[in-house]
This record gives C-alpha cells, sequence and structure tokens, in this order.
C-alpha cells in the first residue's frame, strides 16, 4: 500500500480512503476500483475502444458491436482534452492512474485472463472515454433513436397529422418529401418487420431536495434514486468513502474515473438525474463520387475518411471506412449517389470539463459554487443541490447546440443550407436552474424542466408522473425526515394509471376482472392483480391504436417488446391515448376503442404482479453461461412499481436481450448530520467469491439502508 494512504471497509463494505493530500487520495480511489470493479472498468474500456472482438471474442455480433464503438469513436481525439486540464488536475488524474495500475499489478481480474487477456495500463484517455459512454449510453442514445424512428415514420407514410399530434411543437422544419428520399442503412425496427404496407424499417431516476423549512431538522434533505439497469452485477455505481486534510465526500462513484458523481460532501451534498438534452442532431447529405453538396457557391467538398480496422480473436480482420464532415458521421456510401444521414452528438468531443467539475466538487461550499461547476459538464444531467447554510437548488448541465429559431433539433435537416448549421452552444446559465424555489422542494423525474431556462434544451422528456407525484407528496408536510425520503423510494402509485383509469373505469366489462381493475387502488405492489390487468389493457391499447392505424401490428409489438422506445417516450404516445380526439383513432370514438381494448384484453386469468415481475441479475461476463450453483447469477428477485411510478419497475427486452429500469443505487442524507444512508442493487466487489459481491441484495429489496460516516465505523475490516 502507498505510504500515506490509509484503504479499509466498514461494516458494510463500503471502502473508505484516508489520505494525507488528495493526489494520494486520488490514488487510493484508483486502487479501490480497480480491486473492487477491475473487471467491470477493463470490460468497459474494451467495449469503448472497439476491441471486443480483438480481445474477447470474435463472433459476428461482437463485430457489429464493435462497429457501433468504433462508429462513435470515444476513444479518439481525448489528448487535446487532457492538454486542456489544469497541472493539478492533471496530478490527481494522474495519480488516479497510478492507484489502478498499481492494484492491476498486484492482482488483475482472472476472469478476463482465462479469456487470454492481458491487462494493459490504465491510462488517463480511458477515464475521459468513460465519461463520454456514459454520458452516451444513458440517455442521448435514445434521443437518436426516437430521431431515427421519426424518418421511418415518414417513410412508413404515417401522416403529417399524426406526426404532429405525437410529436407536438417540435416538428419544425420538417420537409417529408425530402425525408422520403434518404437511404437509411441502420434502423430501429429491422426490415424484416413490416411498417404497415411500407417496408424496411437506453434509462430514467429521480432526485429531490427539501429545504429545512420543510424538514424535522431545519436543514436540506437530498435524496437520489438513478434508475438504471439493475439485472447485472456488478451494479453500474460503486460506492465510496473519500477523506483527507479534515474534508470528506462519500457517495456513488463511476469505476474508471475519480471523484464521486452523486453524494454528499463536506458542506454540500447532491443528486443526478439524465435531464433528457438533446444535443444529438442528424443532418440530411446531399453525396455523390464521395462528396456532399453545400448551397453555398454550389460547392461539392470531398468527406474526410476514418479508417478502422477491427481486428478479430479468430478470423480475417475487418476494414471499416467512416465518412465525416462537420456533421458527423454519415449512415451511408457517399460514392453511392444519394440522400444520407450524417449524426452529430455535440459531446463527443469533451471530458475535460466534465474531469475538472468531478474533482473541483471536493471543494465547494455552497449550492451557488456547485450549480456553476456540476452546471458545466458536457453531458446531459439534472442535478439538486443542498447545502449546510440552508440553501437549495437545481441546475441542468450538457453540451446543448444553438440552432436557429423555430428548430428543435428533433428533425433532420437539409445540410446543404449554412442557415441549419449549430451556431455555438449554450452557457450553463442559460440552461434550466433554479435557487431556493417558493415550493421549499425541488424535484426531478427525467421530465420537461425547459420552463426554469432562458432556453428549451429538452423537446422529447419523459412524463410528468413521476415529478407530480413526488411533489404532491411534499407539498403535503413541513416536517420531513430521512425515513420518510426512504418510505417515498418505494411509492408504487400510479397517475398514470389514475389517468387512464379515469377514462377506463365506466366502460370496462362486467366480469371479475373488470371488477378487479374497477376496485384497482392504482398501486403496482407485489400483490396486486389490478396492476397486471392494466398492464394488459394498456399495451392491447398500443397495438389498437398505433398498430391498427399506424405502424402495424408486428412493428408496434417490435417496438414495445425489443426495443426502448415506448419506455422512454410514452409520454408522447400517452397524450393521443389520452386525447378525447385524434387522428391516430380513425373511424372510432375514444371510448369505443377503450371498450373494445379492454373486453379483449381483460379476457385473460388474472395474476398478481410479482408473478410477471421477476428477473435475474446476471454476471457481467458470465451471465446466463454458467451453473447457477455457481452463484455468478442472482435471483430471481421481484421488481415492483411500473413505469410511471416512483420506483420504476420496468423489464423489458432491448437489443435482444432482457433489462430493466429500475432503483439501482438509493441514498438520502440530511445536511444536519453527517450521515449517508444508502442501498445498492448488488455489493461493492466484481469479486464472484468476496463476501462483497452481492452483499446489499437483500436490504435492497426489503428496503434496509445503511449508514455511512466519514472516517469513522464500527469496526475497520481490511480491504481485501
Amino acid at each position: 500500500m502507498k505510504k500515506g494512504v490509509n484503504i479499509w471497509r466498514d461494516d458494510m463494505g463500503v471502502p473508505h480512503i484516508d489520505a494525507e493530500n488528495l493526489s494520494d487520495m486520488y490514488w487510493g480511489n484508483g486502487y479501490v476500483h480497480a480491486t473492487d470493479r477491475g473487471m467491470q472498468m477493463l470490460l468497459m474500456r474494451i467495449l469503448g475502444q472497439g476491441r471486443a472482438a480483438e480481445l474477447l471474442n470474435s463472433d459476428d455480433e461482437t463485430v457489429q458491436v464493435d462497429h457501433f464503438f468504433r462508429r462513435m469513436n470515444w476513444a479518439g481525439n481525448i489528448q487535446e482534452q487532457i492538454e486542456e486540464l489544469d497541472t493539478q488536475k492533471k496530478e490527481y488524474l494522474g495519480a488516479y492512474c497510478d492507484g489502478v495500475n498499481a492494484a492491476f499489478a498486484k492482482k488483475s481480474p482472472w476472469e478476463l485472463k482465462i479469456l487470454g487477456y492481458k491487462t494493459e495500463k490504465w491510462l488517463p484517455e480511458n477515464s475521459l472515454m468513460i465519461t463520454r459512454m456514459v454520458g452516451y449510453l444513458t440517455l442521448a442514445q435514445s434521443q437518436a433513436e426516437v430521431e431515427r424512428l421519426l424518418v421511418e415514420m415518414v417513410q412508413g407514410d404515417i401522416s403529417r397529422e399524426k406526426l404532429d399530434e405525437l410529436f407536438p411543437g417540435i416538428l419544425g422544419g420538417l420537409d417529408i418529401e425530402l425525408i422520403k428520399k434518404v437511404t437509411v442503412n441502420e434502423r430501429i425496427v429491422p426490415s424484416h418487420v413490416l411498417w404497415n404496407n411500407a417496408a424496411p424499417r437506453m434509462m430514467a431516476s429521480n432526485n429531490w431536495v427539501v429545504s429545512g423549512k420543510k424538514t424535522a431538522s431545519g436543514k436540506p434533505i437530498v435524496a437520489n434514486d438513478p434508475h438504471l439497469e439493475v439485472n447485472r452485477l456488478p451494479n453500474v455505481w460503486c460506492e465510496i468513502a473519500l477523506t483527507s486534510q479534515g474534508r470528506y465526500i462519500i457517495g456513488g462513484s463511476m469505476p474508471g474515473f475519480p471523484g464521486v458523481l452523486s453524494g454528499r460532501g463536506t458542506d454540500v451534498a447532491w443528486g443526478v438525474t439524465a435531464a433528457f438534452v438533446d444535443s444529438c442532431d442528424s443532418w440530411i447529405e446531399h453525396c455523390k463520387e464521395g462528396k456532399y453538396y453545400r448551397e453555398e457557391n454550389n460547392q461539392w467538398i470531398s468527406f474526410g475518411q476514418r479508417t478502422e480496422l477491427i481486428k478479430r480473436k479468430k478470423g480475417e480482420p475487418l476494414e471499416v471506412v467512416f465518412y465525416e464532415n462537420d456533421h458527423g458521421v454519415l449512415d451511408g456510401n457517399p460514392y453511392e449517389e444519394g440522400y444520407y444521414l450524417a449524426t452529430r452528438w455535440a459531446p463527443g468531443e469533451s471530458g475535460a470539463k466534465a474531469v475538472t467539475a468531478i474533482l473541483d466538487m471536493w471543494d465547494i461550499k455552497s449550492v451557488d459554487e456547485g450549480m456553476d461547476i456540476m452546471g458545466q459538464v458536457e453531458t446531459g444531467w439534472s442535478y439538486v443541490f443542498g447545502d449546510c447554510n440552508g440553501d437549495i437548488g437545481f441546475q441542468m448541465s450538457g453540451r446543448v447546440p444553438k440552432r436557429r429559431e423555430g428548430i428543435s433539433g428533433f428533425v433532420p435537416l437539409p445540410g446543404w443550407q449554412a442557415e441549419n448549421d449549430w451556431q455555438g452552444f449554450l452557457d450553463h446559465k442559460e440552461l434550466p436552474r433554479v435557487k431556493n424555489p417558493k415550493e421549499e422542494f425541488f424535484a426531478t423525474a427525467n421530465n420537461n424542466l425547459n420552463q426554469y431556462g432562458s432556453v428549451g434544451p429538452t423537446n422529447m422528456p419523459m412524463g410528468e408522473y413521476r415529478a407530480d407525484r413526488i411533489a404532491h407528496l411534499l407539498a403535503k408536510r413541513d416536517d420531513f425526515t430521512v425515513s420518510d425520503m426512504q418510505e417515498m423510494h418505494f411509492d408504487v402509485y400510479s397517475l398514470q394509471a389514475e389517468y387512464f383509469m379515469e377514462i377506463l373505469r365506466p366502460l370496462l366489462p362486467d366480469t371479475s376482472q373488470g371488477d378487479i381493475l374497477a376496485k384497482w387502488d392504482m398501486r403496482y405492489d407485489a400483490e396486486s392483480e389490478g396492476a397486471y390487468l392494466f398492464e394488459l389493457f394498456y399495451k392491447e391499447l398500443y397495438l389498437q391504436v398505433f398498430g391498427k392505424n399506424g405502424f402495424g401490428e408486428l412493428a408496434t409489438d417490435y417496438l414495445k417488446e425489443e426495443t426502448g422506445i415506448f419506455i422512454d417516450f410514452y409520454d408522447n404516445f400517452d397524450k393521443v391515448l389520452l386525447s378525447p380526439r385524434s387522428k391516430w383513432f380513425g373511424e372510432e370514438s375514444r371510448d369505443e376503442i377503450y371498450r373494445e381494448t379492454a373486453a379483449r384484453a381483460l379476457s385473460a386469468a388474472p395474476r398478481k404482479w410479482k408473478e410477471v415481475q421477476e428477473f435475474t441479475m446476471t454476471h457481467l461476463l458470465f451471465g446466463n453461461k454458467l451453473p447457477r450453483f455457481l452463484g455468478f447469477d442472482r435471483g430471481p428477485v421481484v421488481g415492483i412499481g411500473g413505469r410511471a411510478t416512483m420506483h420504476q419497475g420496468q423489464i423489458y427486452r432491448s437489443g435482444g436481450r432482457a433489462t430493466t429500469f429500475m432503483p439501482s443505487f438509493r441514498t438520502v442524507t440530511d445536511m444536519y448530520a453527517e450521515e449517508y444512508f444508502s442501498v445498492l442493487a448488488g455489493g461493492p466487489s466484481d469479486r464472484r467469491f468476496s463476501k462483497w459481491y452481492c452483499s446489499e441484495l437483500d436490504n435492497w429489496v426489503t428496503g434496509k439502508y445503511k449508514t455511512t460516516v466519514p472516517g469513522l465505523s464500527q469496526q475497520k475490516r481490511p480491504f481485501k
């Protein structure tokens, strides 16, 4: 162990690092990550570099994954970001990497060794790449997918009236005839799934802060529960406690990256959710002979070419050429004349500001400082803050493009017209932000927060149901405690169901199933039969409205069962389904559709919600590949809640595998006392034979929180 660094575990296995100075502390941070989550870190790096076929598995599916990551090019253009860091931040990042490498030199993950992988040094550019991956793969990917879905809907002859209903106010610049000319190579719905008569076709969270005027302690309380994929081991988050020179930070860190992303410091606590910021745009490029057209001066300009070699562990390497211009990477071959999409993600060449912000959180002493620091993170997040002085606040982050008036960023525009180019980027103080709101609390739940900024960076948010439910509960009392916040984490009442049931209840069939649903309390608890029956109705309603009168039943069923489109963006579809009249209803009235759908869907025998909410937590590398008795996979686990409840409980398929949206990490802290209450879906370590591999799973299911106190423990256990 490095001199001047003391590392131990507390009773629940949370690693604590106590160091004489910050460089040593971040060295310990890296050492802990490599020891507890080394496999997770190395797999993330291998994927981000697009080297899975070279180092792990060379089948065709893995090559496709590598192709995606090479296309995104997150491993490129990083050195210039490192040069933007000041001397101190370079020192801290370098110390983190030194700690990682010291741990790997001592012991590297055996799982990768048996695959023939030899651990390579961890470098600062690897950490910056991780920030890009996390920022995109949370929700930017979903935004890109729904924008591509719009193109496919237009090409599937969905009418302009229906599109306006589904995407109100964000279709500025839509040229239907031009979009129909576009050749789309990467589709959301595979070509074998029909779009009606036309053939050819990610994650969420809650956080809230309550002013001391509404708490029993008189100090702010901050709560957070990121809803990510929980059916995997290890957890995405790695909990850690850092202490040096009389200051501390406790919270959720990201393996591969120094510092804490959501947590509690000496003076300030903060929580994070994804903001659904639209920082990913596509343009239509007219191409021929390897060139793209520009209206100004009637120019044809050659694409830049980036050649990537995807090596295979077994088999011949694959050379891939990506064609790039100022609008990003082209989806097509510009030597074949036609119209193609070029797509750019604004934070794609980023990382320096994220590193700076996270490391600067060590010293912050106020909500104002927290807002200004975290607001400069390049990827899109919603942060809430509370400090020991009693202030609370909210700040959105993200490198958000400035677009011409009337353009939302949702619709692909002609790339040859200069007026459609980005016109710089917004300052973080233009983004949604608020300090000490009059309600004395603030909550975010991936909902529309545009009204809190001078600009609107979000065009496809999730629904307001969870945020409204949090606000409803927080408005009731003025004496909230930590235990009240913990209870809210498990709230499974659905405002979405309430709104639908107001319409549906008088139309229900006179059957036992209809009676169960009529008496349902709108709660998605494990024993609920009403939740099960409502979901049968809701899914059938999608097929009836969007399948019969729009996409076609096969495509609708695919989107529902195999993608996250209806999971992330159900609010837009709900607005249609709840509307008194809609073009999507065809010749029938809403009541007729509801009545017919209920009669059809509720013919099934009722079941308890827990019977369809079981999932298995699978090992990141060996999931479903080894006998269950070896203990790499755990479960079954029952997930309570639904898509629109505070405790989300979504289980679906995406990319050909089962996935989930559930609270991956629940946290609460009261600024009155130096205590951090949390529970992790899994455990501190990714080492299967460690006692900390899945040590918190039972507590996560039952809602039993642990208490972490900086620098203290009932028993300081050796770190191993």
